[in-house]
């Protein structure tokens, strides 16, 4: 009889396909992922409230009508281009008093949205980040 214990053997566990499947797992997740693109332009949304605030800053005032028309502090300009838009702001900034304007794009209820954009887009160009639009309080109802 043979009672000598028998030798074990030792156990290995082989990490290299366990590697290679994690390393393909990041792979795939790193080029199916998508990347969030952030506006540049900040905006500072007005608060709708009965105060009335007072004006301490230099305001450049941009209206746009229903038909898409411009006009920058009640200068009416030749067209909607945003070239011809970027000009008139650069002029405005320049006779201001303050460095730092604040411009405020007031745009009627029917006027496309492109031309809200492209005034947006006009002003971030010419380097007027302070953006803001006006608002009227609602009446409650009673």
């Amino acid at each position: 009889m043979n009672f000598r214990q028998p030798r074990s053997r030792e156990v290995d566990v082989n990490l290299t396909p366990l590697i290679d499947v994690v390393f393909l797992l990041l792979i795939f997740f790193m080029v199916s992922t998508t990347f969030v693109k952030e506006s540049k332009i900040d905006l500072t949304l007005p608060e709708a409230s009965e105060e009335l605030r007072e004006h301490t800053v230099t305001r450049i005032e941009v209206a746009i009508d229903r038909e898409g028309n411009v006009f920058v502090n009640e200068q009416a300009l030749v067209n909607s281009r945003v070239e011809t838009i970027r000009q008139a702001l650069s002029e405005a900034r320049g006779a201001a008093e303050d460095t730092d304007p604040v411009v405020v794009i007031s745009a009627d209820a029917q006027t496309s949205h492109q031309a809200v954009v492209d005034t947006m887009d006009a002003a971030r160009q010419v380097g007027l980040l302070r953006v803001t639009f006006p608002t009227r309080t609602r009446a409650e109802d009673d």
